[in-house]
């Protein structure tokens, strides 16, 4: 198995060992755009791999913070009552970069930016930049691709 995230098409595809492309999604990146530094609300490039998956078998809409469920079923009514609150769904695909300098370790290390694939409220508009640097999907899409792939998955995000 085989991600390409694509941001200028706000796309993930997911590829078998032969490279034959087997599902599109339709995503949503960082609204700042690509980029690597600590603190820049960007989407980093590069190599990558899934370093740890959250969530096997959790409700969707679960909500989580620091990667822990709250107890929490994300809800209209919930939004409400907390807006402006980052919503991280169903379950977490964490990143972490493969590439020293660029998207590992110092400033830019991806998996200390705590930079997600995951679940977001079916309001959250997708194929359009709208994120503070991780990757948004449809709370059935990550659920699917969460089972399709392992732990250390490759990754490439490309601008």
């Amino acid at each position: 198995m085989h991600i390409t995230i694509r941001i200028p098409d706000q796309t993930l595809e997911l590829f078998d060992e032969d490279g034959t492309l087997l599902k599109q999604y339709v995503i949503s990146t960082a609204a700042k755009g690509a980029g690597e530094q600590n603190g820049s609300n960007c989407t980093p490039r590069g190599r990558h791999l899934i370093r740890a998956k959250v969530g096997a078998g959790e409700t969707a809409n679960t909500v989580f913070v620091r990667r822990r469920p709250t107890g929490e079923i994300w809800t209209p009514e919930l939004a409400a009552a907390n807006p402006g609150r980052d919503w991280i769904l169903t379950r977490i695909l964490w990143l972490s970069g493969c590439e020293p300098g660029i998207n590992r370790l110092g400033c830019v290390d991806t998996m200390r930016r705590y930079i997600y694939i995951h679940g977001s409220p079916d309001t959250v508009p997708m194929g359009q930049p709208g994120s503070i640097g991780c990757v948004r999907m449809r709370n059935s899409d990550i659920i699917e691709l969460f089972d399709r792939v392992p732990v250390y998955t490759p990754v490439d995000i490309v601008a």
